[in-house]
């Protein structure tokens, strides 16, 4: 794979037209996120989620904001669950192809760019 497989500098397609990956440009694109990154099948529809343990309440909200700012940017927006006060937990599919885009990785791979939230 050359540097057409890269992530880096890629901005999400506008809604409704991000095609499905193919298993190839998938496990491409999973291969330049961090490995804490893991793909789960829930409903039928294939996901891409991260787990964090963070220090705090507020230090999940914070993690959150930095995230949605992201979000925003790229017009693409990720389901963000922060469980028992610490437990974060970040997961993307794209609804329009129900499964996988090239969007959710940009998404993954500019969250992994981020600082990470203080943990305990």
């Amino acid at each position: 794979m050359g540097t057409m497989a890269s992530l880096e500098g890629r901005k999400c397609l506008d809604f409704g037209t991000a095609p499905s990956l193919s298993d190839e440009q998938r496990t491409a694109f999973m291969a330049q996120l961090n490995p804490s990154w893991s793909l789960k099948t829930i409903d039928g529809c294939e996901r891409l989620s991260r787990e964090w343990v963070v220090k705090d309440f507020m230090t999940g909200l914070d993690f959150f904001q930095r995230i949605a700012v992201i979000a925003e940017a790229q017009g693409h927006h990720p389901d963000l669950h922060l469980v028992a006060f610490k437990n974060v937990t970040v997961a993307m599919w794209t609804h329009t192809c129900n499964g996988l885009s090239e969007n959710d990785f940009i998404v993954a791979y500019l969250i992994d760019r981020l600082a990470p939230p203080a943990s305990e």
